[in-house]
């Protein structure tokens, strides 16, 4: 198997979106506690891409047979027989148990939460993906669990902000999915899966989509609200969240594959813009 089988089998690119997320989280939980410890920083970043990248080979291992009838996913290496299932499991095993081992390491919240990560990813929300679409609310929680794992990493408790750093990637998840479900929709029914709010793209799923991009506005508010971030922030996150309402508005007006696309992108430069502008604010803030 080579860098290129590899980077599909642990889907590289959400891999690093998730990565980076925890990132950002434990530098803002390592200025609540006035310190930054470089090589815990480091251990998180390894740790979740192997935690990560775990779930994720789980998940096509599960899925192997339902990855076969998807044109985006027939290409992966199990259900191209480049690799069997007993090779990925060694795999995912031996990264589950070293990511865990490294996270579990900075301190033992941060551990637990990892492994519940991935059991709540590849063993409750994969199989509800044929069953239902409340699959990508139960899946939400796993993904929203990054920020959460990478300040507790850094500041061993659950307080307002970590709270906070959870609320707005889970709010955000619903807006991204359902986009990328509405522009995957086709391929998805090839396999059974069931992700739309109602099942299928209609005015009842733009609808849905579009509540929760209203939703999200005053959630990217809170840190200004609470007042861990300032009026920057604030004002960054009301921008980002008004452009993404927008397109949110975009696909209920025309229900287009194409207004989902745009939707789809928009989301991808929402939630790191937003983080990272809640980094930058709150270190000038705390200062």
């Amino acid at each position: 198997m080579n860098w290129k089988d590899f980077s599909k089998l642990v889907k590289m690119r959400l891999t690093i979106l998730v990565v980076f997320s925890a990132s950002i989280s434990f530098l803002i939980g390592s200025k609540v506690n006035g310190h930054i410890d470089w090589i815990n920083w480091i251990k998180l970043i390894i740790g979740g891409f192997l935690v990560t990248s775990a779930a994720n080979c789980f998940n096509e291992i599960i899925e192997k047979d339902l990855d076969k009838l998807m044109k985006r996913t027939m290409d992966r290496p199990i259900p191209s027989g480049k690799m069997n299932t007993g090779q990925a499991l060694v795999l995912g095993l031996g990264m589950g148990m070293a990511g865990t081992y490294l996270l579990g390491s900075l301190n033992l919240l941060t551990g637990l939460l990892s492994v519940f990560s991935i059991l709540l990813y590849a063993f409750a929300y994969t199989p509800l993906k044929r069953k239902s679409p409340i699959a990508v609310f139960v899946g939400a929680i796993p993904g929203a669990l990054p920020p959460l794992i990478g300040y507790v990493a850094a500041h061993e408790r659950i307080d307002e902000i970590a709270l906070i750093l959870f609320g707005i990637q889970f709010v955000w998840q619903f807006v991204h999915f359902w986009a990328i479900a509405w522009v995957l929709d086709d391929d998805y029914k090839l396999a059974g899966f069931r992700l739309l709010p109602t099942g299928n793209r209609n005015a009842g799923s733009a609808i849905i989509t579009f509540i929760f991009a209203i939703i999200l506005l005053p959630v990217s508010l809170l840190p200004t609200i609470y007042g861990y971030g300032g009026y920057y922030v604030g004002g960054v996150s009301l921008v980002c969240s008004l452009i993404f309402l927008y397109q949110a508005f975009g696909l209920l007006r025309a229900q287009s594959v194409e207004a989902a696309r745009k939707l789809m992108f928009g989301s991808f430069m929402y939630l790191p813009v937003v983080q990272l502008m809640f980094l930058f604010d709150f270190i000038g803030k705390v200062k």
